[in-house]
């Protein structure tokens, strides 16, 4: 058997746990802290409840509460400024991915200096980072566990990929009560991109037996959950439910990596105001159908993570099946079935393509893709 690594942060896991903000930036050290969110988990008022823990726990703080749907090096810059100006001495991160992303680019900036673009691809960051601790509150990224940072570059618009094991935060705290104050499209977009990490991770070529077996959990609290999630607001065992199922999808896929669902994903998202788990969600059937041929073994295993019974199917039969459940279950919560439909044309492929095909997440896709290939996975998808 082949050496494997796997990494993750210290994890704080349940109802309340989001209460543990200030005594785990105590435990790490810190003495004054820069807190960064964005307006909507202001306004549900989790900013205010780890604002309440650092007090508790006789830390100083200051915040950066100005980050948007797909953040560019200049929330980044703005932030290590904040951090500097400020003195801080350690990060937290509350919200959703675009949040946690942020966060840790600060905290690369200010520790390491200069301008975010200098940090795109794999482990370009030389000096430790101050002490992050990451709070998920939308079941859907795992940017708190995970080793990843994308940022929009505003000259080149594209998204950046940073990829370090310095980025893997210190503590990771989930508090599936958090995402009892999403939208149901919310809900439905991030739990959508929960499933695309799980699955693109199973298959990775860097997958691991350490890794699986976080994937295919993930997939299968998913399958099982996500549609009463979506249904309703307070159904709280399905909130606990997609929070684990984030969690593990994250942990998978910071160590196995992504595919190409996730590099055409970062593509577009550069280019266009569009939530990254919608434009996820879009793709990731077309994408397994066009990785299918790779590794059908896997995408039985996927049908059967999902709850199918595959007796006596083809591996091949069995991954469609596969498909075919995440093509039911995004109907189902009513997602956006097409890229015309976020507003992308024909035209737009060629850039997205050229984009897309650099991208660090391409690297362990199961399959040779090239930028003909996803121009045509792309059409199928409008």
């Amino acid at each position: 058997m082949k050496m494997t690594k796997f990494i993750t942060p210290e994890i704080i896991f349940g109802n309340g746990s989001i209460d543990q903000a200030g005594d785990s930036c105590l435990r790490l050290g810190a003495k004054k802290v820069l807190i960064v969110s964005d307006p909507g988990v202001i306004e549900a008022g989790w900013a205010d409840k780890v604002i309440t823990t650092c007090e508790e726990a006789g830390l100083s703080f200051s915040t950066f509460f100005e980050v948007t749907t797909n953040p560019s090096d200049l929330e980044v810059q703005k932030g290590s400024q904040r951090y500097v100006e400020n003195e801080c001495d350690a990060v937290i991160g509350i919200g959703g991915g675009s949040v946690l992303d942020v966060a840790k680019s600060i905290a690369i900036i200010a520790t390491n200096g200069g301008e975010i673009a200098e940090y795109e691809g794999v482990n370009q960051i030389a000096h430790p980072l101050p002490p992050l601790v990451m709070i998920s509150t939308t079941a859907g990224s795992g940017s708190e566990v995970s080793q990843f940072s994308v940022i929009v570059d505003s000259e080149r618009k594209k998204k950046m990929t940073i990829v370090s094991k310095s980025l893997v935060p210190d503590i990771s705290i989930t508090d599936p009560l958090t995402l009892m104050t999403k939208s149901s499209y919310l809900t439905a977009s991030t739990g959508l991109d929960v499933l695309s990490h799980a699955i693109e991770s199973y298959v990775s070529v860097a997958a691991t037996p350490l890794t699986d077996v976080q994937a295919k959990n993930a997939m299968k609290l998913v399958s099982s959950n996500l549609r009463p999630s979506v249904a309703s607001k307070t159904n709280e065992e399905a909130k606990l439910h997609m929070a684990m199922a984030s969690l593990q999808a994250g942990i998978a896929f910071s160590n196995a990596i992504l595919g190409a669902v996730h590099a055409i994903s970062h593509a577009i998202g550069g280019r266009f105001q569009l939530a990254h788990g919608v434009i996820n969600s879009v793709l990731l059937p077309y994408v397994m159908d066009f990785n299918l041929i790779a590794c059908p073994k896997r995408y039985k295993e996927i049908a059967k993570a999902m709850g199918k019974d595959v007796t006596g199917l083809s591996d091949e039969e069995a991954g469609r099946e596969a498909i075919d459940m995440v093509r039911r279950l995004s109907k189902d919560i009513e997602a956006p079935q097409t890229l015309s439909a976020l507003g992308i044309t024909e035209d737009d492929l060629p850039l997205i393509a050229e984009d897309a095909i650099e991208d660090a997440c391409m690297i362990t896709n199961p399959r040779d893709i090239s930028t003909k290939d996803i121009i045509a996975i792309c059409k199928q998808a409008l």
